[in-house]
């Protein structure tokens, strides 16, 4: 297993104060770093050695933080990137998505355990690509025995490839978990089903690189509206589920309202297109345990919730057992 020590992170910002934080934080986390003060500099400690990881600033005088990335990708592929951009750039920790990054962090830092999670995030992906790598080297010519490993590894990947979202196997466990967890300390909590409305028509209309895009984007924007605590998967396809503990169904629609006008809103690339000019989601509610006392139920009764809001016109959403008409009050974010 790769252990802190064998890894080397490389930190690019034009701003003293913002290296020294992050090198404070990642050292007292057991990592070696190095400082680089622009990007040509971090392709020169590049060229010397390697780096399993490189968090840059997006926005620096000379090269650019995706300038960088662009180039990080294209002589070391291997290397993980995490992007630092501010609060009110979504679009470029988007843009940074589509190049390559692996994630992003917002400055300034006011959850320093932000970047120490957004790192062994990063590392174990340097991790799971290292260990892959090795197996698949030791298996060429063993037809059988790698698909037997390739079974395995995917076994064991929690993360949808296109999104990195958690992947539907990995979202049954935390939602078995969640119910295991709310019986035992008597709480609630609640699901959302989410399906990407007219998807079909889109990537008949712009291809399925263009609908592999749109997917990508819409699990950035869904991630907007998540505190901590929620977990957001794509269950497969287009359709997205979100667990909200400790969340009575009330709370959930007020949030999953939220999360549809802000889909409906967000500029999305090929929207007009689209029936109504815009992307849109219909989203399904259920509740732990007023919709059921197991995963199963619950599943069901947010599935047929989400149907339902897709038949009573889509852009919209429908409550298990209480239909798509209640009203909510929402205020801005």
């Amino acid at each position: 297993m790769t252990m802190a020590k064998d890894i080397r992170i490389l930190i690019v910002d034009d701003e003293a104060s913002v290296r020294n934080v992050l090198s404070q934080v990642l050292e007292d986390d057991g990592f070696e770093t190095t400082e680089a003060a622009n990007g040509e500099e971090a392709l020169e400690f590049l060229k010397k050695e390697p780096f399993s990881l490189v968090i840059t600033d997006i926005l620096m005088p000379g090269m650019t933080g995706i300038e960088l990335l662009e180039k990080i990708k294209q002589l070391y592929p291997a290397t993980q990137v995490i992007i630092i951009t501010s609060h009110a750039s979504l679009d470029t920790a988007l843009t940074a998505l589509r190049h390559g990054a692996y994630d992003y962090l917002f400055k300034p830092f006011e959850d320093l355990s932000l970047i120490s999670a957004a790192t062994a995030r990063a590392i174990e992906k340097v991790r799971l690509v290292s260990e892959n790598q090795k197996l698949l080297e030791e298996l060429k010519g063993k037809n059988e025995e790698l698909k037997k490993a390739n079974k395995i590894l995917k076994a064991f990947v929690s993360r949808d490839g296109l999104t990195g979202l958690f992947n539907h196997r990995h979202f049954q466990d935390l939602l078995a978990h969640e119910v295991a967890r709310s019986i035992r300390y008597e709480r609630i909590f609640s699901l959302l089903f989410i399906d990407l409305d007219y998807f079909k028509q889109y990537n008949d209309t712009h291809g399925h690189l263009e609908g592999d895009d749109l997917l990508r984007v819409l699990a950035v924007v869904l991630k907007k509206y998540l505190r901590k605590s929620d977990i957001l998967a794509r269950y497969g396809g287009e359709e997205f589920t979100i667990i909200l503990p400790s969340t009575s169904k009330k709370n959930a629609r007020v949030a999953a309202e939220k999360i549809r006008r802000f889909v409906e809103e967000y500029p999305f690339q090929g929207q007009e297109t689209q029936p109504s000019g815009n992307v849109t989601v219909s989203i399904g509610v259920s509740s732990f345990p007023e919709d059921g006392s197991d995963a199963p139920s619950i599943i069901n009764q947010a599935d047929k919730a989400m149907y339902q809001a897709k038949n009573n016109g889509r852009n919209r959403v429908c409550l298990a057992g209480n239909g798509c008409d209640e009203e909510v009050e929402v205020t801005n974010p």
